[in-house]
């Protein structure tokens, strides 16, 4: 019946990209602006990030022996990477982000297989405390864009407030009164009124639009050829498999809504699939990707699950991607407008953290344990950012990272107290049988 129906696919594929357009864009925005990136960089890796999102996105709907899981899902850039990627550049530039992109994205490729039989060392306990991690170190970076951006000569002003504040509570009205695509897009619309109200008062340029092409193609490695440490890296492979945990929360709400069985074949070619795209990201120098959950609330609300739709998606994000003037538009977004557009967006990463958490047995307190030592650390170390400043610097960049850190302290602890903790339990209990047994 779709098939029938072009302009119902395209309006549906359009509201796929509409619903992670602003998180495919928020990301870039905020990496490119903490490394100081001239307007024209930054156009370029908003688009090449829209291109490749495109790309992605058509590698896990290509079901082959190879790769690929075959379901209407969206791929976008991971939050995940926002801050580790910002500490690799500041310490070894940009090159150092690209190197250790394309190494993760080889990592995952090589792992694909292995990964489905790991997956119990990242039980809810785990994935539930580094989500919460992710969105409560990102949280300052919101609270400083509000204010103006860091370093801004109008940090505090009360103009920069109001409008950043006036963004998250437009957001969470559109929320409040509206459902279905309206509130879908509900980050979107406030980024586009911010900006409206913002233009109005005179602080928006529109210079970089009308200076950026109609057409242009994505240069691989523009910003240079990847260069390769081993902190960086490995802070990067930690992304990855945060990303691969999420990813196949995805994939399991996915088979359901879509009623189909999936088994570690179908997950390790969604996994590689995943690799590749991430491959991709480094070789384009644009962004690590991974499956974005909040197209899989559209592909539930409007019960349309063909992937004729999510193939428009693709295909129209390729298509963003190869016109550098809708890339320039989002770079003119006032630092206060994405301030509270990340505030809603963050918040909500912390909300499924805790949503993940309430999965667990809180009277056991090994794991309260684990979940306040690796959000203690975690946070700990985003608030005193100094902390390792004395640290050899292959260390610093490891440990100074908040999501690195609290996510290594939850992995630990949980391998500790309920893999070699429970295994020593039932060791235990087996030899208080046998004695019985004997007796």
């Amino acid at each position: 019946m779709m098939k029938n129906k072009p302009g119902k696919i395209f309006s549906l594929g359009l509201q796929h990209v509409l619903a992670m357009y602003a998180g495919a864009v928020i990301v870039p925005l905020i990496v490119g602006g903490m490394m100081k990136l001239t307007p024209s960089q930054l156009g370029y890796l908003i688009a090449a990030d829209l291109l490749t999102c495109g790309i992605a996105t058509l590698l896990q709907l290509w079901k082959n022996r190879i790769f690929g899981i075959g379901l209407p899902v969206v791929l976008g850039c991971t939050f995940t990477a926002v801050f580790p990627m910002i500490s690799i550049g500041k310490q070894y530039g940009m090159s150092a982000i690209y190197g250790a992109i394309i190494v993760s994205g080889l990592f995952v490729v090589l792992i694909s297989g292995l990964f489905s039989k790991l997956i119990r060392f990242f039980p809810p306990v785990v994935t539930g405390s580094i989500v919460t991690i992710i969105g409560v170190t990102l949280v300052p970076v919101a609270m400083n864009n509000i204010a103006g951006g860091q370093g801004s000569p109008d940090f505090g002003n009360i103009s920069n407030l109001a409008i950043g504040f006036g963004v998250l509570a437009f957001i969470v009205i559109i929320n409040r009164f509206f459902t279905g695509f309206i509130q879908a897009i509900s980050v979107l619309l406030g980024l586009i009124v911010g900006t409206a109200v913002s233009a109005f008062l005179g602080k928006v340029s529109f210079k970089a639009v009308g200076e950026a092409s109609w057409f242009s193609m994505v240069k691989p490695l523009y910003f240079g050829m990847p260069t390769f440490h081993a902190s960086a890296i490995l802070t990067m492979v930690i992304v990855a498999i945060v990303s691969l945990v999420e990813s196949t929360g995805v994939f399991l709400a996915l088979s359901e809504i879509c009623n189909r069985k999936l088994d570690e074949k179908d997950l390790s070619r969604g996994y590689r699939a995943e690799g590749i795209a991430v491959i991709l990201g480094g070789l384009f120098n644009s962004l690590p990707y991974t499956t974005f959950s909040q197209n899989v609330g559209l592909v539930q609300l409007s019960k349309v699950k063909t992937r004729d739709v999510i193939l428009c998606a693709g295909l129209l994000l390729m298509g963003l991607g190869l016109i550098p003037k809708f890339a320039a538009l989002a770079t003119v977004i006032p630092n206060p407008v994405l301030g509270g557009a990340m505030v809603a967006m963050f918040g909500m990463v912390v909300a499924s953290g805790i949503k993940m958490l309430g999965r667990i047995d809180f009277s056991n307190n090994e794991n309260l344990l684990i979940i306040a030592c690796s959000v203690a650390l975690g946070l700990g170390v985003t608030v005193v950012p100094n902390f390792f400043a004395h640290l050899p610097s292959v260390l610093r960049i490891i440990f100074e990272n908040g999501i690195v850190a609290g996510s290594v302290t939850a992995i630990i602890l949980n391998i500790i107290f309920n893999v070699i903790g429970k295994a020593g339990k039932a060791t235990n209990s087996e030899e208080k049988i046998s004695v019985q047994k004997v007796s």
